[in-house]
């Protein structure tokens, strides 16, 4: 089941929720749509889901336009932020519910609110009431009455929320399994960057109502395409630089390449991954460590430039021991091509270089980091 956003558009008054949307979920596979409070994306999810209708544009599910058709009948499972379950049903009796409303016949809901029930790892739990479960098993169950319809489209609105960091991790790993054991074509609404690169095949980054970029996981991250991209998914850098008239941006005392070539000359912020730094403690070095935070595996340093700009550099745990705050360090970039940003009110001539960073998305290297 192939779902597709057309140049959709929907307002709010005058707040533009939807400003030609453009996108499409492939079949089998699990698309999020991530981005920041009002971007648009949950407004998105109700159109497909059939909760609104757009001003303009359309929605198609396999080249048919559903625009009209009312929500009852889009063939849609949909799974809330909020359990939304029915306090006086118990667990077998919400994930049947769906299915009484068909009037399926009760030793064929019975049979399928177990089955469900199983496939979500609740086996046990089909004669409790959501008041005797976790947030965590409750999801389950919404999540289990939302497959019982066997929807062509399953629709999950920030479904993990609600619940502690631990219970997150569980359920969006358990969420995958499940949506890659049942190949169902999935459209995933979350403002968590991490939940939506470890779980989806694609994410889209939306923003004022419009798409910036839609790539995997590993894409998105390491060539994003704007700087909003860039610093939406991750943590970035801005480091002051310069693009040369060769092309090239001047940065840390370095001569690097812009990904997919600079167009103009002028002053830019050039964005560099924590990952992509390398600091070294040197004892002649202009450069000092203000903070190390240990994090398992990495530790994050925190380093003054001397012209008072401050960079984060994650380097291995295990490398970390001399980089203790205080001490003097030299920091510098890989030579591999960066994305930079041009600075409002700068030079200018630098507008162009972020579009040429955009035009190279994919190309040779990618962001430092």
């Amino acid at each position: 089941m192939t779902v597709e956003f057309r140049s959709l558009h929907k307002a709010f008054g005058a707040t533009k929720a939807l400003d030609g949307l453009d996108l499409t979920a492939h079949q089998g596979e699990l698309l999020a749509l991530l981005g920041p409070s009002g971007c648009g994306k949950t407004t998105a999810l109700r159109m497909l889901a059939g909760f609104e209708h757009p001003d303009s544009g359309q929605i198609l599910v396999d080249g048919e336009d559903i625009s009209g058709i009312p929500a009852h009948r889009r063939d849609a499972g949909m799974v809330f932020q909020s359990y939304s379950l029915f306090p006086h049903l118990s667990a077998a009796e919400n994930v049947a519910f769906g299915l009484r409303m068909r009037k399926v016949g009760a030793a064929e809901r019975r049979k399928r609110a177990a089955e469900l029930l199983s496939l979500v790892g609740l086996p046990q739990h089909a004669d409790r009431y959501p008041h005797q479960m976790s947030g965590g098993q409750q999801q389950r169950v919404a999540l289990a009455r939302a497959l019982a319809m066997r929807p062509k489209v399953l629709l999950l609105d920030e479904p993990l929320s609600a619940l502690d960091a631990k219970v997150r991790v569980t359920l969006r790993e358990e969420i995958r399994r499940l949506q890659q054991e049942l190949r169902i074509t999935t459209v995933f609404v979350t403002h968590d960057q991490e939940e939506a690169l470890s779980t989806a095949d694609r994410v889209a980054v939306m923003r004022d109502g419009r798409l910036e970029q839609c790539a995997s996981p590993a894409e998105l991250y390491d060539s994003p395409a704007t700087a909003f991209v860039a610093e939406f998914v991750g943590t970035m850098n801005r480091l002051p630089g310069r693009v040369a008239a060769d092309g090239t941006v001047q940065v840390l005392g370095q001569r690097l390449p812009v990904r997919g070539g600079a167009h103009a000359t002028g002053t830019v912020d050039v964005l560099v991954r924590p990952e992509a730094v390398e600091v070294h403690a040197d004892e002649h070095g202009a450069a000092r460590i203000m903070a190390a935070a240990f994090h398992g595996a990495v530790t994050r340093v925190t380093v003054a430039l001397p012209d008072g700009t401050s960079v984060k550099v994650d380097v291995s745990s295990h490398r970390a021991g001399g980089l203790a705050a205080g001490a003097a360090a030299t920091v510098r970039l890989p030579e591999r091509p960066v994305l930079v940003d041009p600075v409002a009110g700068g030079a200018g001539s630098a507008s162009a270089a972020l579009a040429g960073s955009v035009s190279g998305q994919g190309a040779e290297g990618g962001l430092a980091g």
